[in-house]
């Protein structure tokens, strides 16, 4: 939903439930939050949005005490006799999936599972179904989590939450939310959320989404570089404006079309390359060039970063890098021939997250930091990171801290950061700004452009069709492991990547006047 206006779940607010007045937050070298003031009242859902590192997982933290502020006021404004509280639903849930509903319900409130007598069995497994059944359809309370859906397993922890109140008019603040939702999924969370605010609790939503925020909220506070930047209904914005509150540019600006850049032979040349799903693929890119991979899920896009890199074994008949045979590749091998490899999974497969920033950013190249008895230097290491996170604007600006302990948008800087180090002949990305934020995509696509620009050849694997457009010199479409078609120029288009990767006939030809009717698919 993008047009103004357009929200008619929108509700009265009643009593104010929070007041947050002048907060201020440093840390070393860093002002997080800037004189940040906001409330929350009875029956309002206020979404807090910001770019990562606009100061958000601070007011979080904050509120729920694991940061003391510096300066200001944080004030739960109790409702005559009844004492207004503060619940937490984070992107991760807090449950324990081998557990049933039940269990993690019982956990919550201290019994332990041990408190699952015969006696009490019967009881406890009614007051889980009562929980649940506020939100819809009740489910097994009996099975395991790992069993639910992960909407079923949001409405556990809601219903965790909610477990214990004396009253309805409390502060509730959901964390991220959606982040591992499907839509249908997110529908069923929002009717919970709504239903929540209906009863008189106040909501803090923080997302990254735009349009979750325009659907879901009646008011929208934007965080940027630590300050309150605006507090508007939601009811006369719509995602263009947000855009340009959240990043202080315009959308025009963001998805500005890159020049084209190409030159020399081609870095890497393949022939006939398979792989599971990957049958008879061709590809050769130049240096400077940034060259998509499309298609739907199954059609082989994602196997193919990986297949390039040698992280999953395939073959090919021809496969020159750097205008060297490569045909048997393997991943140690492939940085050492010059490619470097943004999985889609960073958390997984693109970092340690126990590893500080600096260890993390240095890892794949450590000759640079190394002396003559192979020993890392400290203050190298340390300086090379320092100027990455600089570079990179990762936010906190802290080489020393734990990886995991950073926004997943700063992750992702940190991730490309320490590719970009090595300045590889070949860059592979996988859904390089997947669960980011406008102002993180920004960056990201800033580094990858200088990065072209500096002869670097790009390989974007993306299921995002306005991120192919905006960061790609021309697409790839796969479907059935094979390439579909090759869209540059004019006739790379957000509906011609959906009719190839679909393999629908563009319905113009077909005699339709509705070319958007198969783009809807």
């Amino acid at each position: 939903m993008t047009e103004a206006n357009a929200h008619p779940g929108a509700h009265a607010a009643g009593q104010p439930l929070l007041r947050v007045e002048g907060l201020v937050k440093t840390f070393p070298g860093l002002t997080a939050l800037d004189n940040v003031s906001l409330e929350v009242n009875s029956g309002e859902i206020v979404a807090v949005i910001g770019h990562n590192g606009s100061g958000k997982s601070t007011l979080v933290k904050i509120l729920a005490g694991v940061y003391t502020k510096d300066t200001g006021e944080v004030e739960l404004l109790d409702q005559g006799e009844q004492e207004t509280e503060i619940h937490f639903i984070h992107q991760d849930l807090g449950l324990i999936m081998e557990l049933t509903a039940v269990e993690n319900l019982n956990l919550a409130r201290g019994t332990g599972i041990a408190a699952l007598e015969r006696n009490k069995i019967s009881a406890q497994r009614a007051r889980a179904r009562e929980l649940i059944s506020r939100f819809g359809e009740v489910f097994d309370v009996n099975t395991p989590l790992r069993n639910l859906t992960p909407a079923q397993r949001a409405i556990v922890a809601i219903a965790r939450a909610l477990d214990g109140w004396t009253h309805s008019r409390n502060i509730i603040v959901l964390d991220e939310p959606t982040e591992a939702l499907a839509k249908n999924e997110v529908d069923v969370l929002f009717s919970a959320v709504r239903r929540l605010a209906a009863e008189g609790a106040g909501v803090i939503f923080i997302s990254h989404r735009l349009d979750e925020v325009l659907e879901l909220a009646d008011r929208v506070v934007v965080l940027r570089d630590g300050q309150k930047v605006a507090d508007e209904p939601v009811g006369g914005l719509d995602q263009n404006r947000l855009v340009e509150l959240v990043t202080g540019a315009s959308i025009a600006q963001l998805e500005a079309r890159r020049p084209v850049h190409r030159s020399g032979e081609p870095v890497l040349h393949i022939r006939g390359l398979h792989g599971t799903v990957i049958e008879e693929f061709d590809l050769d890119v130049y240096r400077g060039e940034i060259v998509g991979i499309a298609g739907v899920l199954g059609s082989g896009r994602e196997e193919v970063p990986a297949l390039l890199f040698g992280s999953t074994k395939g073959f090919a008949d021809e496969f020159v890098l750097n205008g060297q045979a490569y045909l048997k590749r393997s991943p140690d091998q492939s940085i050492r021939r010059g490619m470097g490899f943004v999985p889609g999974d960073r958390g997984r497969f693109g970092s340690i997250r126990p590893f500080k920033a600096r260890e993390n950013m240095t890892l794949p190249q450590m000759r640079p930091i190394t002396g003559s008895l192979g020993m890392i230097n400290a203050r190298k290491e340390k300086a090379e990171a320092e100027k990455l996170i600089v570079d990179f604007e990762v936010r906190p600006p802290r080489a020393e801290q734990t990886f995991s302990l950073f926004s997943g948008g700063n992750q992702q800087k940190i991730v490309l950061a320490k590719w970009l180090r090595n300045k590889p002949s070949v860059l592979l990305l996988e859904e390089p700004t997947q669960g980011v934020d406008i102002g993180a995509k920004s960056s990201i696509y800033e580094a990858v452009d200088q990065a072209s620009e500096a002869g670097t050849a790009v390989i974007v694997c993306s299921s995002d069709s306005k991120e192919l457009l905006r960061m790609c010199d021309r697409v790839l479409v796969l479907r059935s492991g094979r390439v579909a078609a090759e869209l540059s120029g004019d006739n790379l288009t957000e509906h011609r990547l959906v009719l190839e990767g679909y393999g629908l006939q563009d319905s113009a030809s077909a005699g339709s006047t509705d070319p958007s009717a198969a783009a809807a698919v």
